[in-house]
Formats: structure tokens, sequence, C-alpha cells
């Protein structure tokens, strides 16, 4: 199953006047990471950063002001999520933004059956909070500390980390390593040669046991099942 981890940062809160500004996409292969990444600043086409949004993540106006605009990228952006789920945290926000860009172009809208979102997935596997992304990397031992603000593709490798653990990755991997070392236990097990026992092991059964066997077995004739079995001596 293929997945995209993705953040965006915006202008601003407001997807039908604001525009996305940045985007960070991870790419994910049965909950493992593939190393495929998809990083880019996009020009908001003459909408101006809001300054409550420059203090989360620092983006100036001046920086993007040669960037490219998202129909140019858009190609490249939806080719990049073609076939997989959209994975991200609080994902009403980032896809109400995704989906406004795609409509200001002619794109169709994504499949809201597409997405997953960890954040209502942390809600029900951790009802107390609190769980913002921050939160949850402490949560989960996952080291933030270059964290300083907010950037899409940082931000998507720090909820990839995070989500893998929400699913029990952690604990999957290790599975699969002891899995590992059975088979290869077994393999090391099934490669030894035993050989034949220098002397053989003295009858469990008595001499009387074996008359008395013998017996019951003729008493029975043909129809005995042990005739059958290939155990008969003659």
């Amino acid at each position: 199953m293929r997945e995209i981890v993705f953040d965006t940062e915006t202008t601003g809160l407001d997807n039908q006047t604001d525009r996305i500004i940045e985007i960070g996409c991870v790419e994910l292969e049965n909950q493992f990471p593939t190393g495929r990444t998809l990083h880019l600043f996009v020009n908001p086409d003459g909408r101006q950063v809001h300054p409550d949004a420059l203090a989360v993540h620092g983006i100036t106006d001046a920086f993007l002001a040669d960037k490219p605009k998202f129909a140019d990228v858009a190609e490249e952006i939806a080719g990049f999520f073609d076939g997989a789920r959209y994975v991200a945290h609080n994902a009403s926000f980032d896809m109400g933004f995704l989906n406004a860009e795609y409509r200001r172009i002619g794109l169709i809208a994504v499949d809201p059956g597409l997405v997953v979102d960890t954040l209502a997935l942390a809600r029900r596997r951790h009802p107390m909070g609190p769980n913002s992304l921050d939160a949850l990397c402490r949560r989960y031992g996952i080291d933030n500390s270059h964290r300083e603000k907010h950037g899409a593709l940082l931000d998507a490798e720090l909820l990839t980390d995070v989500y893998i653990e929400m699913l029990g990755g952690r604990q999957a991997a290790l599975g699969l390593s002891a899995d590992t070392a059975d088979d290869q236990a077994t393999q090391q097990h099934d490669a030894v040669d035993i050989g034949a026992r220098p002397t053989a092991l003295p009858p469990r059964l008595t001499m009387s046991e074996l008359e008395a066997h013998a017996a019951l077995v003729a008493r029975i004739g043909d129809k005995a099942l042990w005739l059958k079995s290939g155990a008969r001596d003659d």
C-alpha cells in the first residue's frame, strides 16, 4: 500500500483567499519510507504572507517572489500523489488548501476516502491528549529539537515517524526481525547431521507384552490395522 505523508505551509488560514506556499511529501510503501520525497516552495500569485503565518513558518514574500506558481508545479504534485493515500495531521486544513488550489486550475478534488487524518487517529489512541505534532513526538521519543519553526518537509518527516509509531511500526519491525531469526535458527537446525546412535536403545516392551500383542493381532485376523500399517516384521 502506497501512502504520501505531507504537510503544507500557507499565507494564512482561509483556503478560499490564502494560498499554499510550501509543500513537503514523504512516500511510504507498506508503512516504510521509500526514500522518495517532494519539496516545493510556491509563489502565492500576488497573495501576501499574513504576519501571523510568517511568525509560524518564517517564509517571506521576498523569498517566494521567484518561486513557481502552483499551476506550474501542479502536475508534479498530482503525479507524486497518484495512486496513493494522502496522510496529514489535521488533514482538513491541508486538504482544504490542496483541493482549493486544484479547483483553481480545473483539477478534480481529492476523494475524501483517500485521506488519512493522523490527528483523528491520535485522538482515538490518546483521548486525553495533547495530540499536536510536537506532543506526539515527545510521546513517542522522536527528536524534534531541530524544529524551531514549521517547515513542510521537516514536519512531513516528523509526522512520518509519528504515523509509523501510531500504527505499531517499530513493534512490527521487531516482529519481523524475530521471525527472521527463527527462520535462520530453523535452517541451522535442519542443516545439522544427527546421525545414527552408536548403540541402539533397549526395547521398552517386555517379552510378555509383545506376545500378548501378537496374540491380539492374530485374533483380529486380516482386518487388523497393525497388519496394514507396515509395522509387521515379515
